[in-house]
């Protein structure tokens, strides 16, 4: 190709290409919630959602196993603009009626490009811009976009295809093998037995969800998990109604008496996760009574919160091992057999059906192509800040949730700090920023994303080498501890060395 030829296809990339100031990754709980802020902060700001998936939603909308639902309650995962009026575990139906509804009273349809997928996004110095390419599902269609900022909402995890180990023989069992994040429409349980394999919030949605249609359902787990069990509802909500409360005020309410709870309890879990254990596990003897092996399969090795905790509405997983539909295995999986499952300590599990529940696909940053003026970027390479930006990485923010409180609170923090930096970048006439490490970090150990310490999950532990580094000091890591960065995220003087403007 001679240069003349490639500056006319460059030519032509760049007339086909659509510009905005502010391009969002992800119509899930991120992008929508992200696009209400800059919509109400920043009103004369152009912006555009790339979705890859046909609708809104995210996960709400990907994974149709039975009996989907939050495992964080809908006060704090939905929106602090958006009241939740149902009960505090929802389903993906409700959940994603609840986003439809801030979608429509917001306008945010119009903003909104379903099935593009991105395959790349590269920032020029020259232009001081990103330029996205995307491929349009189903026609192939390739498409061109340019921003001045990108808004990474993607999430965290890889949504075609969950994490499933490698098993020996499992080509030799004569069932149907599936993961929840698959699941197929056409799989029939009518009086089949099933395997779920795990023990998180999955396995525990699942389980008391398919108990009765099932000739029988087992949860083999390598190892206990903690769980909280509750009322579907909240008390204060209910009695504010009776009142004839205000819904706003109700919401608000009650997202900070949670919030208050909440922070507490984590507080105990690393203060005193001996007796925060005994009331676990306690809550859990009281249903499955006292002859039940509790010690074997329901008491963990960790402490509390260093794996999520689920939260388990009305008891129903711990009501269908009781009544016997349902029941625990703790044991190895040493290989597959045509018949189900032969365990380390010599018993074969028989299934008609296994489901791994087993887990995500770490996915950092969208499995997006990234270039910095035309070099590779390894997001392993760069250090977080607050993680949300990234070293050397321009206008670019990327909204990470937490693991112990709602995704979405983040989500709140992160596009308030968002919208003014924005602001704060037009009124001082400059078109770009990017994070760097001030003189006094430079001699700052790096270190992983995550303390694996303070939070051990397995999707994290198999993929941390693909994450950004965290420093020893607040402003250089993602801090799981919303009670502080609510105060903090307001208080990040713009004008810090730690920003770079250009």
């Amino acid at each position: 190709m001679n240069i003349e030829t490639a500056r006319s296809i460059d030519a032509s990339v760049t007339q086909a290409s659509e510009h905005f100031d502010v391009l969002i990754v992800g119509a899930g709980i991120s992008g929508i919630g992200s696009a209400y802020h800059l919509t109400k902060d920043l009103p004369d700001r152009s912006f555009v959602i790339l979705e890859s998936q046909e609708s809104f939603g995210g996960t709400w909308s990907t994974h149709r196993y039975p009996g989907i639902r939050s495992d964080s309650d809908l006060h704090t995962f939905g929106y602090s603009f958006k009241p939740w009026v149902g009960p505090p575990i929802a389903t993906a139906a409700e959940i994603l009626a609840y986003m439809g509804e801030v979608i429509a009273e917001n306008d945010l349809a119009r903003h909104i490009r379903y099935e593009h997928r991105i395959e790349s996004a590269s920032w020029s110095s020259g232009t001081k811009r990103w330029t996205i390419e995307a491929v349009k599902a189903g026609s192939g269609e390739r498409k061109s976009f340019t921003a001045n900022f990108l808004w990474m909402c993607q999430g965290y995890y890889r949504h075609s295809q969950g994490f499933t180990p490698e098993w020996p023989d499992m080509h030799t069992f004569a069932g149907r093998i599936v993961h929840p994040q698959l699941w197929p429409d056409d799989l029939a349980l009518n009086d089949k037995r099933v395997v779920v394999i795990g023990s998180g919030a999955t396995a525990a949605t699942l389980i008391p969800s398919i108990a009765d249609q099932c000739a029988h359902v087992t949860m083999l787990q390598r190892s206990p998990t903690f769980f909280r069990l509750g009322r579907n509802a909240i008390e204060l909500a209910e009695q504010l109604r009776q009142l004839q409360v205000k819904e706003e005020w109700i919401h608000e309410i009650v997202r900070r008496k949670i919030l208050f709870e909440q922070d507490a309890f984590t507080r105990r879990c690393v203060a005193e996760p001996e007796q925060v254990t005994k009331e676990l596990i306690g809550q859990i003897t009281a249903v499955l009574g006292p002859d039940y092996d509790v010690a074997t399969h329901f008491t963990p090795k960790y402490r509390p919160w260093r794996q999520r905790i689920a939260f388990v509405p009305d008891a129903d997983l711990f009501l269908g091992i009781k009544s016997g539909k349902a029941s625990v295995v703790t044991d190895e999986v040493d290989r597959f057999t045509e018949k189900g499952i032969l365990l380390r300590s010599g018993k074969e599990l028989e299934a008609d059906i296994i489901v791994t529940a087993t887990g995500f696909n770490l996915c950092v940053l969208g499995d997006i192509a990234f270039s910095i003026d035309g070099n590779p970027l390894d997001f392993a390479d760069t250090v977080t800040y607050r993680g949300m930006m990234f070293t050397g990485v321009p206008n670019m923010a990327w909204v990470f949730g937490y693991f112990r409180a709602s995704w979405t609170l983040r989500t709140d923090l992160v596009a308030e700090f968002v919208c003014r930096l924005l602001k704060h970048m037009k009124e001082t006439g400059v078109q770009k920023v990017e994070v760097a490490l001030r003189p006094e970090d430079h001699n700052m150990p790096l270190l992983s994303w995550i303390d694996p310490e303070n939070f051990n999950p397995g999707y994290m532990m198999r993929n941390m080498h693909l994450l950004p580094k965290r420093g020893d000091k607040p402003e250089w890591q993602h801090n799981q501890d919303y009670w502080a960065e609510k105060d903090q995220f307001p208080a990040i003087d713009l004008d810090d060395k730690a920003f770079v403007y250009g």
